[in-house]
């Protein structure tokens, strides 16, 4: 999970992958969504987006990537082997669900 503050990764937190099949599909552990979420309405920094990684080496999300992101303005970073993708979900873009971002450094 990626955390901050406007358009500023603080952390990346990690969480547990809770899917059936791990190989092939990322659940975020409902706990652990839960709880930066509570810590985020107590005054802790904001969930902004997640990350995860496609081993296969493409940073396109996935037709599934799309079928599970919600159209929330949330970030979505994925990191293949040599290369890291990002994305804003809303109703446009790739797969209906994605609009490719520039990351910036701080």
């Amino acid at each position: 999970m990626l955390l901050g503050e406007g358009t500023r990764i603080d952390t990346a937190l990690p969480a547990a992958n809770v899917a059936a099949e791990p190989k092939r599909h990322f659940e975020i552990d409902p706990q652990a969504l839960f709880a930066v979420q509570r810590a985020a309405r107590s005054g802790g920094s904001a969930l902004l987006g997640y990350f995860h990684s496609h081993p296969s080496g493409d940073i396109a999300p996935s037709v599934t990537d799309a079928a599970r992101a919600a159209p929330d303005g949330r970030l979505w970073i994925i990191a293949a082997p040599g290369a890291i993708g990002a994305y804003v979900t809303g109703e446009t873009g790739l797969h209906g669900r994605f609009r490719p971002i520039t990351l910036k450094r701080f």
